[in-house]
């Protein structure tokens, strides 16, 4: 299987096919083949999750244009969770409508994915699988304590006289997905294995096992990321523990395309097949979800060589022709028009009964913050925060089971709350974010537990391996608020919880409410199994959702992230005085709406110090620099609040007494001539200014100011330049060695500027000028050199006092005369 460059294809279609897609998809159109070739044009879904609604039709339009490019040589095929999580149109009325539709499109076959488990083993076997006019495929599904095939593994297609085999497997992780009840009696595999297995079996010349000439493999399984979020392929095959890796780099070189799904990515890839040449490829594609895009992968088959090649690769958006157009083109189009107008009349009876009604859109955390939600489930989101606010209220009731803490799993949400086409929130609105019919659960965890919970967000399922989707991220009730550092190592990132403002108690036992899905590990959450006293309240999500919207409208967002990222805060105790850095991250909200953090208030529990806030840039993150305040308590809290959301970040710190040096005596220094102080104004703080400790000039703060000239003499004024970030704001000049304040408080002008007067008397040499803010914290200092006095008609000074030396060599001069002046009398005698 080589990869050949995608070459113009064409086809000559009638004149009124042509007229009706004017506006749909621009795609490629088959050239006329060679006898000896097959080309078979592969068009396929994953996640369609009962998409019935006002572009349904055009989704079926899509799937028909591409299908008249090959009317002969079309398979239609679905990776699965074709139904489960769906829209209230097809939701109320058990699906029927989605597979109805998928009949009359002529589906040949479909993956088996994890949300056609949502209600049993037994009612995918049964009621489902006797509507569905199609198999549903998985190879990796057996009978449980077997490996007895529990569902038909692959099914048998012949197009143009090639047989194409389809087959099916889904994710590893199904039972963490599911309710464990409804899938007792069966058991999931390695989908890879299973795939090599029945494609060798489809390759080894026995044709009473069944033979294959093409093979297509359906994983319902797929990459972390795609186009959307700018990934490649090479990104995710770096992650070589992940269930996509092995799905690319292990699956049978005899498949000759792999389409994926699950993880809801759009992508369409070329990867290399396992032990060929370089540069031989296979495609690897997923269509994102919900019927927005159709995967189409082209292949040309050699009849006489047997070998397969890739022609087309490629997710074609949906339609946008108009839906009388498609229907007049393509009957099945018109017959899905007629299923989908039904279903929505019928849902309509109840669906539009005004149940409550929102001030401003409510989403799930969207990929860049894009409008309409590409959801990313990584991500804290306002739709997060809400839903898990309405388990808390609806079970706080001890009869309900007391819940103190909501929490949901980012999957169980499924849909925003629009202002679009008008604020009110109809019945299947609100059905449609929660609309898998939970019951409603609640649990007690030990704060100890708790943190195991939030720590497990960080995934790693049931053989202790990293999933599809490394990290899902809680939603919890706005009385929840947590720090992390996603550097340290795995299962110690979480380093502060707080419930209701207080740190949490590791021991004590909190009242958990959320669906019974999570509650029994759903989503490799599997610290919840370990709760006691778990109960369930006889509640079902949507019924308490919806009570919870009409009793709380109009409903706001909350745009206050529970949680945020703090990295670098010092592990040992501070001392008063001491400058503190740390870094926060990750403060705005992707969800629709969200405002733009601008700044952080700065506060210090236990003290009256009074610090500026810290600015937030663009991507949510801010260093936060303080000075340790003199009454800083020794078990302290700083509690930084953003401006825009609301949300609140607290940082732990311990604080240690200073240790009490002697008092030096200084130098007596000449008192400085009287200057004209600067203006302070009324608003100056009210105690006079106090000097920093000298460990406060650290050296990232040097040169944070500037002075007008670095070599002065005393006397000498200085402009100092503070930066127009301070202007108006009240702070303190010194020199340094010995501290001495210039001037008392002044205020900074509106160029950033103060100035101070060089004292009289100031000793020759280096010194340091420093400024400080109102509340005593370091803005910056630099380096100063004041130069000696020179006096007239003096020898030029060298830095050395001669005066004793003169002094001592008179003295020796005279000594030497008395001497010579005895010796030569005692010579004259």
């Amino acid at each position: 299987m080589s990869l050949n460059p995608s070459r113009p294809l064409r086809l000559a279609f009638a004149a009124v096919i042509g007229a009706c897609l004017v506006g749909a998809p621009v795609v490629a159109v088959p050239a006329f083949a060679d006898p000896a070739t097959v080309q078979l044009n592969l068009l396929n879904i994953n996640d369609f999750h009962g998409r019935i609604d006002a572009n349904t039709v055009k989704f079926a339009g899509t799937v028909e244009t591409l299908r008249a490019q090959f009317p002969d040589n079309t398979l239609f095929l679905s990776d699965g969770d074709n139904i489960g999580a769906s829209l209230y149109a097809s939701a109320s009325q058990d699906d029927t409508p989605t597979l109805d539709v998928l009949n009359a499109l002529e589906l040949a076959a479909s993956g088996v994915g994890n949300h056609e488990f949502d209600q049993g083993f037994d009612d995918l076997t049964g009621r489902v699988a006797d509507k569905a006019n199609f198999d549903y495929l998985g190879a990796n599904v057996y009978l449980a304590g077997t490996q007895t095939p529990a569902l038909k593994e692959y099914s048998l297609h012949e197009v143009q006289g090639v047989t194409v085999a389809v087959i099916g497997a889904v994710t590893e992780e199904t039972p963490t997905l599911v309710s464990p009840n409804g899938i007792s009696s069966i058991s999931f595999g390695d989908p890879v294995d299973a795939v090599n297995r029945v494609t060798a079996q489809l390759t080894d010349g026995d044709p009473a096992n069944g033979e294959a000439d093409v093979i297509v493999a359906e994983y319902h399984e797929g990459a972390g990321a795609g186009t959307v979020e700018n990934a490649t392929l090479e990104q995710e095959l770096a992650l070589t523990d992940s269930a996509f890796a092995k799905i690319v780099t292990e699956t049978s070189p005899a498949v000759d395309a792999i389409f994926t799904g699950h993880t809801h990515k759009l992508y369409s890839w070329n990867a290399q097949v396992p032990g060929a040449a370089a540069g031989v490829t296979r495609p690897i594609l997923q269509t994102g979800n919900y019927g927005e895009n159709i995967g189409q992968v082209v292949l040309s088959y050699d009849t006489v060589t047997k070998a397969t090649t890739t022609v087309t690769n490629q997710n074609v958006k949906r339609s946008t022709t108009a839906d009388a157009d498609l229907v007049s083109a393509f009957p099945r189009v018109a017959e899905v028009k007629s299923i989908t107008d039904a279903a929505l009349a019928q849902a309509a009876i109840t669906g539009n009964v005004k149940v409550g009604s929102i001030t401003a859109p409510i989403s799930r955390a969207s990929i860049g913050g894009a409008s309409p939600v590409v959801e990313d489930r990584s991500a804290p989101s306002t739709m997060g925060t809400l839903v898990a606010n309405s388990l808390r209220e609806s079970l706080a009731d001890p009869a309900k089971g007391g819940a103190e803490i909501g929490i949901v799993n980012p999957g169980g949400m499924r849909a925003e709350l629009s202002t679009t086409p008008d604020s009110d929130v109809s019945f299947s609105e609100a059905n449609a974010v929660l609309p898998f019919l939970n019951n409603l659960w609640t649990t007690t965890l030990t704060g100890a537990q708790f943190k195991v919970a939030l720590e497990q967000q960080w995934q790693r399922d049931s053989k202790n391996e990293v999933p599809s989707r490394p990290y899902l991220q809680l939603g919890l009730s706005d009385n929840v608020n947590y720090t992390f550092d996603a550097t340290r190592p795995e299962g110690d990132r979480i380093t502060g919880i707080w419930i209701d403002g207080a740190p949490i108690d590791l021991d004590r036992g909190y009242r958990i409410g959320s669906f019974n899905f999570l509650l029994t590990g759903g989503d490799n959450f599997r610290a919840f199994t370990e709760g006691t006293g778990t109960r369930d309240s006889g509640l079902v999500d949507r019924d308490a959702w919806i009570s919870y919207i009409t009793a709380k409208s109009p409903l706001s967002p909350s745009f206050a992230a529970a949680q945020a990222s703090v990295t670098g805060v010092p592990a040992a105790a501070v001392t008063p005085g001491d400058s503190v850095s740390f870094t926060v991250g990750q403060l705005n909200l992707t969800s629709l709406g969200s405002p733009k953090n601008s700044e952080l208030a700065v506060t210090w529990g236990g003290s009256t110090t009074v610090f500026a806030p810290a600015s937030v840039d663009a991507t949510g993150a801010a260093t936060v620099t303080v000075t340790v305040p003199a009454d800083a308590p020794a078990a302290s809290e700083i509690t930084l609040t953003a401006k825009e959301s609301g949300t609140t970040v607290r940082v732990p710190l311990a604080v240690t007494a200073p240790v009490t040096e002697p008092t030096p005596v200084p130098t007596p220094e000449p008192t400085p001539a009287p200057t004209e102080l600067p203006q302070t104004g009324p608003s100056a703080p009210a105690s006079a200014p106090t000097a920093a400790a000298e460990s406060a000039l650290t050296k990232a703060l040097q040169n944070k100011i500037t002075v007008n000239d670095s070599t002065v003499a005393a006397g000498d004024k200085l402009t100092i330049d503070v930066g127009t970030a301070f202007a108006g704001q009240y702070v303190s000049v010194w020199v340094r060695s010995t501290p001495i304040n210039l001037g008392g408080w002044q205020r900074v002008s509106a160029a950033g500027t103060v100035t101070a007067v060089v004292p009289a008397g100031l000793a020759a040499g280096t010194h340091s000028i420093i400024v400080q803010d109102a509340a005593g914290a370091v803005i910056g200092w630099t380096e100063i050199t004041v130069a000696g006095v020179t006096p007239a008609a003096s020898l030029a000074q060298t830095g050395l006092d001669a005066s004793p030396w003169l002094a001592g060599g008179a003295l020796m001069l005279l000594l030497g005369a008395a001497l010579m002046r005895r010796r030569r009398i005692s010579m004259d005698s």
